[in-house]
């Protein structure tokens, strides 16, 4: 074989590759968007955004901890058998080790929790089937009472036969278990129906329902442009720092390890914050603030990084709190835009809204590398298409910011109402 068709060959195979992973990263990708519908449906409106942020954090930590490892990972040079770990293919192996682990987790620990309003349903069933036995229990101590009070040897000639003694004790113990027994079936009914009419709500939830409609609401096109514009600027960020870095501060690998891994302890420290702060105010008022601090990060970025002025410490200095700033509001924005897309989203379309969702942050994770990577030279043009985009999101949640809510859900009164009956 000559040398062109060896390299052509060459060329063929690496992009085999690179499709093969990209798709096999696709569909690991989806997992995604099935946790966060998860999450919607086994949570409390309330609770989500509490729910969100803590499930955010252990991500950001997962973000953080896997570069730290590459301190020793890189140091990795011996055979397993044939294969050689060495500093390219020890991640690899390591991340197989780490996807078993969890798989063995899943398959003998993981169980499914059913969704939020089936649980309030059987609490509810639970609570009406208890009534009618402490009624049962108040009426046969009012009837022992009664026979003891029969028990004594005077008695009236008008009383009718059969109304005093243990006739009236058995009479009445046969017939309240029949009415409980009777009662039983009732609420037993009830679910049956409930469920009947969940599966006929689901089974023509497509022909009632469009989904596309739903995705052209305009809350809903406010929070995946908040989507598509904060994955673009943390990527494209991330794309040109290490240039930053090394053109300015000639920072190696280990410089910029260290700093990613500050980074992301600085985000996990954002969600945890965001995660209390979500218990005191709206998703909307947090939405606000991270759009706020994002604003101020990108504009401190245009004055001060795109011309960097002053010795080593000054630019170093203005570097980081310009990145500080950044990191600072990305978990603001990131789950309050999620945590409100799973409010104004249907719930039994939240896979399927959650995977649209992730389909254009995944669209603007393309693009932001590809904008950035090539515009190093050039900051103001980088930095002003983020700031634009970050401008058209300040105009549209002022326009929006009163359909930012949960919507009002009347779906279940007729339900609830049946279930007390």
């Amino acid at each position: 074989m000559d040398n062109g068709r060896e390299k052509k060959l060459t060329y063929v195979t690496i992009g085999l590759m690179f499709l093969l992973s990209g798709v096999e990263y696709g569909i690991g990708a989806g997992v995604g968007s099935s946790i966060f519908g998860y999450l919607t449906t086994s949570t409390a409106p309330g609770d989500r955004a509490t729910v969100f942020a803590a499930f955010m954090a252990c991500r950001q930590a997962g973000l953080v901890i896997g570069p730290a490892f590459n301190l020793f990972l890189r140091l990795c040079d011996f055979h397993l058998g044939p294969l050689a770990v060495n500093k390219y293919t020890a991640p690899g192996l390591f991340m197989c080790l780490l996807w078993i682990l969890i798989q063995l987790v899943v398959v003998f620990a993981y169980t499914d929790l059913p969704p939020i309003e089936q649980r309030e349903n059987k609490n509810g069933l639970i609570r009406n089937d208890r009534a009618p036995e402490r009624v049962n229990e108040q009426e046969l101590v009012e009837d022992e009472e009664e026979s003891d009070e029969e028990e004594k040897p005077l008695m009236g000639s008008q009383e009718l036969v059969g109304s005093y003694g243990s006739l009236v004790t058995s009479h009445s113990s046969r017939n309240h278990p029949t009415a409980a027994s009777n009662s039983l079936p009732n609420h037993s009914s009830s679910p049956s129906s409930t469920e009947a009419q969940e599966k006929q709500q689901s089974f023509s939830i497509f022909w009632n329902f469009s989904i596309f409609q739903e995705l052209l609401k305009e809350e809903v096109l406010v929070l995946l442009s908040f989507q598509f514009a904060t994955f673009f600027n943390q990527t494209a960020l991330e794309t040109m720092v290490t240039p930053l870095t090394q053109k300015y501060f000639n920072f190696g690998e280990l410089e910029n390890s260290i700093m990613y891994f500050l980074g992301g302890v600085t985000v996990i420290a954002g969600f945890l914050f965001v995660r209390w702060l979500s218990r005191c105010v709206l998703e909307r008022v947090i939405l606000v603030i991270g759009l706020f601090i994002c604003n101020v990060a990108c504009i401190w970025f245009l004055i001060f990084l795109a011309k960097p002025i002053g010795d080593f410490s000054c630019q170093l200095t203005e570097f980081t709190i310009g990145v500080f700033l950044q990191l600072l509001g990305l978990p603001f924005v990131s789950v309050a835009q999620v945590s409100l897309f799973s409010k104004v989203t249907s719930e039994r379309t939240q896979g399927l809204s959650q995977g649209f969702r992730r389909s254009v942050g995944g669209l603007a994770t393309i693009l932001g590398p590809l904008w950035a990577g090539g515009l190093t030279a050039h900051m103001y043009v980088m930095m002003g298409l983020m700031m634009g985009l970050l401008a058209v999101l300040t105009l549209m949640l002022a326009c929006s910011y009163n359909r930012l809510v949960e919507p009002a859900v009347d779906e279940n009164v007729d339900g609830v109402d049946n279930v007390v009956a």
